[in-house]
């Protein structure tokens, strides 16, 4: 029997014949439409016309209109109404109403919203799940699952109409960045990571479909389980039964990075330009990669995103003679914001007002020794698979408005959002490790294990020499420990009883080395609290905080 996200028995396997229908009634009509640049730029425009309408909308329809709505019970203890809503957004915008919600109790932190915590207000207990946010007037086409990069494993209804509302604005940005036209390939995963099924179908609906389709080469338990290897070959076989000329999965290993650099060798010298999609740290293997063998990357686009894009890393690629933009996503939510075409910063990207709203709220990290500045996002579209008021997604940042002078901020994308970093998650290769897991491990699982106490290990994120990241386990020498390997074989273990995608996480770290063990102290904040994760140089400066 198959657990977790595809249980094919009873039930289950009626809901997920149905919904493997909708989804290909769905394409059919999906695939059938295909937008211009003039066509996506009179898109954007609709939406930030229309903006205040389709927020109070989603509000009317989504929570108010909806008793199952955690929005709901909020806002009564708030004692607010569809009414004062209205009114505010009609006086004083969408984001001051959404400051005056969040001040009234109105919001969902991170852990709340990935149900690992209850949610309390004015003592009130609510517990919640997925089907507390959901969009209740979603056909539903097909589920998938977050959890690669947030924690506990949630089945998402991801609406086609919401993807199709996504490729305008990823259409605009690669015209921004002069890569629309070029060869694409991506470096991506199937199913249960949507990222990589997603990035095609965004890219059929602007008629530039990869050539190339990278995977992560995952072995063992690591594999995707027999639901999800099915569940990939059925959409993809039946994208090509709809005559959509659909690259095939290879996957490869991170020591393989030679072979992307190939391909974006031979694009060079037939086009002059490609375009490789993929997170940044992946981006950076292909530039050494390439440099190794002699490839000139100059006239090579990379889209980034999956982890943070720093400044070292940036200038490793920019050595080689690439390119790169961000792209800042949120599985739940789509793209949040794309990356600025003239930008002050190595992750310099502009807001999608038009699909999100965003406000910021401070946030205390390190045990309360620093305060950071806590992203807030809201969903705005009415095809948004769940909807998100005020949710805090466990990432900080600099928010100002300001003129730059690309052609995203001509359409109106005026908000910039830069320095972003996470206060509880570690990153590397494309994979992400949620804090409170992390820390179970390392006060419960390690101490049980190997000896010494809660403040005797600590996770650290930092980056080496060549801008990869790396994560170095410290352990304390206080803890008599007879091998280091057999140490960071219990932490991988470990990981793997948590979600899906965990299990990914010790095939790609081992195939990038990502993971050392080191006998060092753990550091500690300048007011000597011990910090189980830590980040060097990475977002920023919180001080002695660490975070």
């Amino acid at each position: 029997m198959l657990r977790g996200t595809h249980q094919f028995r009873g039930i289950d396997l009626l809901d997920n014949i149905k919904m493997f229908f909708r989804f290909v009634q769905g394409l059919r009509e999906f695939t059938s439409h295909r937008i211009t640049l003039d066509a996506a730029r009179e898109i954007i425009e609709r939406r930030m016309s229309e903006r205040e309408q389709n927020f109070l909308r989603l509000v009317r329809r989504g929570i108010f209109g909806n008793p199952k709505s955690i929005y709901l019970a909020l806002m009564k203890l708030a004692g607010c109404d569809y009414g004062d809503i209205e009114e505010s957004v009609r006086r004083r915008g969408v984001e001051a109403t959404l400051h005056m919600l969040r001040e009234a109790g109105v919001y969902v932190s991170f852990e709340e919203f990935k149900g690992r915590t209850p949610l309390v207000r004015n003592g009130r207990r609510f517990k919640v799940s997925t089907s507390d946010f959901a969009n209740p007037h979603l056909k539903k086409h097909y589920m998938a699952e977050s959890g690669g990069t947030t924690g506990v494993g949630r089945r998402i209804p991801l609406e086609l109409d919401h993807l199709g509302e996504q490729a305008p604005q990823l259409m605009l940005a690669r015209a921004a960045h002069n890569c629309l036209d070029a060869p694409t390939a991506m470096w991506r995963g199937p199913i249960p990571d949507g990222t990589g099924l997603n990035n095609l179908l965004r890219a059929l609906r602007h008629d530039r479909m990869p050539q190339k389709w990278f995977t992560a080469h995952l072995t063992g338990d690591s594999k995707p389980r027999l639901g999800y290897r099915m569940a990939t070959q059925s959409l993809l076989i039946s994208l090509r039964l709809l005559s959509v000329p659909v690259p095939r999965p290879e996957p490869i290993r991170l020591d393989q990075a030679d072979i992307p650099a190939r391909w974006a060798g031979k694009m060079l010298e037939r086009h002059g330009a490609c375009c490789i999609m993929t997170p940044v740290g992946r981006a950076l293997r292909i530039c050494i990669a390439a440099q190794e063998l002699g490839i000139d990357l100059r006239g090579t686009v990379f889209q980034v995103g999956g982890e943070p894009v720093t400044p070292a890393k940036v200038r490793a690629i920019e050595e080689t003679g690439a390119r790169c933009y961000p792209i800042y996503a949120m599985f739940e939510m789509g793209q949040l914001a794309l990356g600025c075409a003239n930008p002050q910063c190595s992750d310099d990207m502009h807001w999608a007002i038009d699909c999100h709203a965003l406000i910021t709220h401070p946030h205390p990290v390190a045990g309360g020794a620093a305060m950071v500045d806590a992203l807030n996002c809201t969903s705005l579209l009415p095809t948004a698979p769940l909807i998100m008021l005020n949710v805090e997604i466990d990432d900080y940042g600099v928010v100002e408005d300001r003129n730059c002078g690309c052609p995203l901020h001509e359409l109106g994308y005026t908000r910039h959002v830069s320095r972003i970093a996470s206060y509880s998650k570690v990153v590397s290769e494309g994979v992400t490790l949620i804090g409170s897991d992390v820390v179970r491990i390392l006060e419960e699982v390690l101490p049980t294990r190997f000896g010494g106490g809660p403040i005797d290990y600590q996770l650290v994120e930092e980056e080496d020499q060549k801008g990869l990241t790396r994560v170095s386990l410290l352990v304390s020498n206080r803890v008599k420990l007879d091998d280091e390997e057999e140490l960071k074989q219990v932490f991988m273990r470990s990981l793997t009883k948590g979600p899906e995608s965990y299990k990914w996480a010790r095939s790609i770290w081992n195939q990038g080395q990502t993971l050392q063990v080191c006998r060092r102290e753990p550091f500690a904040t300048s007011r000597g609290k011990h910090l189980s994760l830590w980040r060097n140089k990475n977002g920023p400066d919180l001080g002695a905080a660490g975070l």
